[in-house]
């Protein structure tokens, strides 16, 4: 599929996962409007970059409140007139305690971020891609291998990344008559500051800890690269790319 003008959004695109891939996708001729919460790390993406200033659109934007989603829609249709891809990758985790001692304020932000932004970025998404000549687009999510196989503590977003796995395979179901693609890309170990820690190690299910290989934040950018380059006739509906020898296989 030719991608030179075609129109992207990435949430969380100012760090990690989400700018490596806005980098990408710029330089893959997509326009792309790059979304976060703080203003100085997506401009230094868009910086970065080196592409035209009219080929971004930089917004901070709270995926979790509605009326700042409802906005980042708006000035992406009035800038670009449509949208191509969106990319809901914005997501936080908790800290990694007993489950016991979360809290509630705690578990509320998880949900907020992971699960209710994917959920009201898709459904604005869908409003314009129906709306939008020619129609359709793809949608697709960040999940986690996390949601097949969880660390220890870590309640939260376990539990968003299962949501996330209902929330792609119905948004599926309801955007094929409309040439809507959603899917799934699952990430396991990307070196970005989240998961820096693994280089001290992370508790294991059997309790020990362990330093765990991890893979570059490049190579998500690429996958999802691949999955936006099929044609809406085609969808991957689930990928899972992860560091080839981190223990999630088999038995560890």
């Amino acid at each position: 599929m030719q991608t030179t003008g075609r129109v992207a959004l990435v949430t969380g695109a100012g760090t990690g996962i989400g700018r490596q891939t806005a980098l990408l996708l710029l330089r893959e001729g997509y326009r792309v409007v790059l979304a976060g919460r703080r203003m100085e790390p997506l401009q230094q993406t868009a910086a970065e970059s080196g592409v035209e200033a009219e080929q971004t659109l930089v917004i901070t934007a709270d995926v979790s409140n509605p009326i700042s989603v409802q906005n980042l829609f708006a000035q992406t249709e009035t800038q670009f007139g449509r949208l191509d891809l969106l990319f809901n990758n914005a997501g936080m985790g908790a800290p990694a305690v007993p489950l016991e001692d979360l809290t509630f304020e705690q578990w509320q932000a998880v949900v907020g971020v992971n699960l209710t932004g994917a959920f009201l970025c898709t459904q604005a998404a869908f409003r314009l891609m129906k709306a939008q000549q020619p129609r359709g687009g793809r949608i697709i999510n960040n999940g986690s291998i996390s949601a097949h196989s969880p660390r220890p503590h870590s309640a939260p977003y376990t539990a968003t990344k299962h949501g996330i796995t209902g929330l792609t395979k119905a948004a599926a179901l309801d955007g094929r008559a409309f040439d809507i693609a959603v899917g799934q890309i699952d990430i396991g170990n990307a070196a970005t500051a989240m998961t820096a820690r693994m280089k001290e190690g992370v508790p294991q299910a059997g309790g020990a800890i362990a330093v765990e290989p991890t893979m570059a934040a490049e190579d998500v950018a690429r996958a999802v690269l691949y999955m936006d380059t099929l044609p809406l006739s085609a969808n991957v509906l689930f990928m899972t790319v992860m560091a080839t020898q981190m223990p999630f296989v088999g038995r560890g």
